[in-house]
């Protein structure tokens, strides 16, 4: 039998777990899947099992014609104290629950790699769950490791991601470094600063290299939120008027459609007053047909189709100047052009959040831009332009490199042997 060890990036939008063999001192493989899962409406597949996780899960719920459970940015409800269950299939699941089910299909692909299985590891974990709230951080490293202990793992540590992402990092230089990480995913933006040095590899001790961390509750959600509501949102009747009394026309509550703008908030239409709500302004608004659309959303479970959607349109922008943003379905009818110019507006009070938040990071760790040698980007979110833009305006005189922005930090978290030894 081997000796392993799992690193483990549980994502937002993506998971990856890269698997180390201690005795040959090297990853010998990495897997990744999305962080998704579906509970299909009837059937059973193969296992006897009514849910399906990662890429499948895309392909039969859309199979299925969307309907049954989807459920995506799982990692974004750990921190909340308002989110105790749910009920799918009259079963109830926590956020424990919901998390294992990833955790345990990644863990079960590993295991077949090895031939054996492998119960400890290394997870990921961002630097603040929620923007600097003890309590909710607590939580939600709390049912993490409860997911990850039912998910078969009997010995866990937690690091954070940007840790993770620096150490894979450091396999690839030959000089010390000081070196500013930036890890900005699907649900938040970290920040590392910290030396990393070859000679240093594989080291028990590293507590005095790592000189500062902090994040902020941001990332790619955020930006497709922002891109919903600016461009999403009037095909979906924002902008709908209705006559609240004979003679008095009013604009439909704004309020309704920050709901369609975060998956997580969909489930608001679930309740029988918002849907006769609904029902009512679609007829006294003369059955507007953009508002027909939000219903036909709801009823319909178009909400991750839509999304797709606007993501395909954020990556076609990371390298392009414009971008269709498109959707046909069910009616809804979307076809509009739009330029890198117009995106970066949509996004940009989010990107001067990041930027604001880096800038209070360093003043309060006391890091100037000469201390820095070299700055290290990675997560999906690190593409876009207007993210590239603000290191490369900041740090005009910095080397600017990246690895593998979806698995880079699970391979980090694997070289992170030496946090069993404490």
């Amino acid at each position: 039998m081997g000796n392993f060890l799992y690193g483990i990036d549980f994502g937002t939008t993506n998971s990856a777990l890269s698997i180390y063999d201690e005795q040959k001192k090297e990853i010998i493989d990495t897997i990744s899947i999305p962080s998704l899962i579906y509970f299909t409406e009837t059937k059973s597949f193969v296992d006897g099992e009514n849910h399906i996780v990662g890429e499948k899960a895309i392909d039969a719920y859309l199979n299925d014609g969307m309907k049954g459970r989807f459920i995506k940015s799982i990692k974004q409800i750990l921190s909340r104290t308002t989110f105790t269950e749910t009920r799918i299939h009259n079963k109830r699941y926590t956020a424990s629950d919901l998390v294992m089910l990833i955790l345990k299909d990644l863990k079960g692909k590993a295991d077949d790699i090895i031939g054996e299985e492998c119960e400890r590891a290394v997870i990921g974990r961002p630097v603040f769950f929620d923007d600097d709230n003890t309590a909710k951080d607590t939580l939600a490293q709390t049912r993490l490791k409860k997911a990850a202990e039912m998910a078969g793992f009997t010995e866990v540590r937690f690091q954070f991601e940007p840790i993770g992402a620096a150490f894979a990092y450091e396999k690839t230089i030959k000089n010390k470094e000081r070196v500013l990480v930036a890890d900005l995913g699907g649900g938040t933006t970290d920040f590392t600063y910290l030396i990393l040095d070859p000679e240093k590899v594989g080291s028990k001790d590293r507590k005095n290299d790592m000189i500062a961390s902090g994040g902020i509750y941001i990332g790619g959600d955020s930006l497709d939120s922002a891109m919903m509501w600016d461009r999403g949102t009037p095909y979906f009747g924002k902008n709908t008027m209705y006559e609240a009394t004979p003679g008095k026309v009013l604009n439909v509550p704004k309020s309704l459609f920050a709901n369609i703008c975060t998956w997580d908030k969909m489930n608001f239409f679930n309740g029988l007053k918002i849907q006769k709500e609904i029902e009512d302004y679609y007829y006294y608004s003369g059955n507007d047909p953009k508002f027909k659309n939000l219903i036909t959303l709801v009823d319909h479970n178009l909400g991750y189709s839509v999304f797709r959607s606007i993501e395909k349109t954020k990556i076609e922008l990371s390298d392009q100047q414009e971008s269709d943003f498109q959707y046909h379905n069910m009616g809804i009818e979307i076809d509009e052009k739009i330029t890198l110019n117009q995106y970066n507006g949509i996004i940009e009070k989010d990107v001067n959040k990041i930027e604001a938040y880096l800038t209070s990071f360093m003043e309060t760790h006391q890091i100037k831009p000469e201390d820095i040698d070299c700055l290290f980007l990675t997560g999906g979110t690190s593409m876009v332009a207007a993210i590239q833009n603000l290191f490369k305006s900041k740090f005009p005189h910095i080397p600017l490199n990246s690895g593998d922005n979806f698995k880079s930090v699970a391979k980090g978290l694997a070289y992170s042997g030496y946090l069993f030894e404490n």
